[in-house]
């Protein structure tokens, strides 16, 4: 056993930094000191910026979160941004091990002409903005229009459509920001384009969440039956797969209501993808599609390959949701194809060697890309967690063994970093909660350092 607790720094402080917090404090083998970093004040990362506002059950998770952070063993410190406060090199002389948890923060783009006009954007930002992200709280988007395609058909994509088709009835019991709550009162989207470049049987939206369009107020999912017709490989997928078969059935149910008499519609579309958009004085103003066909590749893969055949929808907003991949940060290394940390199985590779760098290690998104749910960030971690422990043993430890609270401090300041403890986040979290009652809410949100550190006194 080492003379001291092997300190670890946790780089991100979303989903996977907390499991793989958990798991370090939940082992009886090695005595350990945890220090989480993240640049926003809050923690938790995508249970407060990333989960829709009308899915409260989901953010329950944070429960369990909060039980490890009130570990003694286990220290947060937010609005640290890694690069500017803290580095590698300033992180090695008081740690034994690093950890990266910094997920996809970057989306992928859709590499069509008009993709740089005004009110063209990704879904990460739209979400982010009406989840009170403190860089988008500005984003203001333009909800004058009346059409608006969003591209994809994952969750994310399936959030943001639906947050679009709510009314403010909807909406005004959870815990969406004040600001985008205001916004979307002016609304006037009356048509939401969804769009899928393959067939409904490969739409990776969950069951739960193409049913809940269903049962909207004032908006009626629309599809075209003609669209939903199968290929053989797809009707395989859809005899193999019991989410893409329920998928499939929603979808025909759909089909069959027909229009609907709500003043809102969700159209759901597939076999189509994006070629254009165009705009008038700079903004958005339609989106030009083109018709797909499946093909097979010899991998088994089902490719979408254009017909000729082409449509244009009236739409003032283009929200692509085509996938996520992670930034690269200063000094650690950086998988470009892949948009991760180069890794195997959670220790970080140098990528010019292939040899695994000793004390670095990554889990959630960072490490193996954007899939999955919450959930599957918790057997993620745990899997580089068994490997930190594994090379404890072996570990070259922090030359530096006592002071280092100390030297924390000192670094932090140096740096002119004000950071946020959890103890702080604490108060402000229950004032979010007193905020909320007054009007019927889980939480009236802080959106920056700044209302926080005002409503805690300074």
């Amino acid at each position: 056993m080492p003379e001291r607790a092997v300190r670890i720094a946790i780089i991100g402080a979303g989903p996977s930094a907390y499991y793989a917090a958990a798991a370090l404090i939940g082992q009886e083998d090695v005595e350990v000191r945890v220090d989480m970093f993240d640049r926003l004040p809050a923690p938790y990362g995508l249970v407060r910026y990333g989960v829709a506002p009308d899915h409260q059950r989901i953010k329950s998770v944070a429960a369990l979160y909060e039980k490890t952070a009130n570990d003694p063993r286990v220290r947060f410190f937010g609005c640290v941004e890694f690069g500017k406060h803290i580095t590698i090199d300033s992180l090695r002389p008081l740690y034994d091990m690093l950890v990266f948890a910094t997920g996809a923060q970057s989306d992928r783009s859709l590499d069509i002409p008009g993709e740089d006009l005004q009110g063209s954007m990704s879904a990460t930002e739209f979400v982010a903005w009406y989840n009170g992200h403190p860089d988008y709280r500005d984003l203001n988007p333009n909800l004058e229009v009346e059409g608006v395609a969003v591209v994809g058909v994952g969750n994310v994509a399936m959030d943001v459509a639906r947050i679009l088709a709510k009314t403010v009835d909807e909406l005004k019991e959870t815990d969406i920001a004040e600001h985008a709550l205001e916004a979307l009162k002016q609304s006037k989207v009356k048509n939401i384009y969804v769009l899928g470049r393959r067939g409904a049987a490969q739409a990776k939206f969950t069951n739960p969440e193409i049913k809940e369009f269903g049962k909207l107020e004032h908006a009626d999912p629309v599809v075209l039956a003609s669209e939903l017709e199968l290929d053989p490989h797809s009707a395989a997928t859809v005899e193999q797969d019991r989410m893409a078969r329920q998928n499939v059935e929603i979808l025909r149910e759909y089909a069959a209501r027909g229009q609907g008499g709500k003043p809102r519609k969700v159209h759901f579309r597939f076999l189509v993808s994006p070629v254009e958009i165009t705009g008038r004085d700079g903004r958005v103003a339609a989106m030009k599609i083109e018709r797909n066909r499946l093909v097979s590749t010899p991998d088994g893969y089902l490719n979408a390959e254009g017909t000729g055949e082409f449509e244009e929808l009236p739409v003032g907003m283009v929200l692509r949701s085509v996938g996520y991949k992670g930034t690269p940060l200063p000094g650690v290394p950086y998988d470009k194809r892949k948009g991760t940390i180069p890794n195997d199985h959670g220790r970080v590779l140098n990528p010019a060697t292939g040899d695994v760098i000793p004390g670095a290690y990554v889990v959630g998104w960072a490490k193996r890309g954007p899939t999955g749910v919450i959930g599957t960030n918790k057997k993620d971690a745990e899997e580089t967690v068994a490997l930190m422990l594994e090379d404890v043993k072996h570990l070259r430890r922090a030359a530096v063994a006592h002071g280092q609270d100390k030297k924390l401090e000192d670094l932090l300041a140096e740096t002119g970093c004000k950071y946020i403890s959890f103890e702080e986040w604490q108060k402000a979290n229950a004032l979010e909660v007193e905020r909320g009652k007054a009007k019927g809410r889980p939480r009236v949100k802080f959106i920056n350092i700044e209302e926080i550190r005002t409503a805690l006194g300074g």
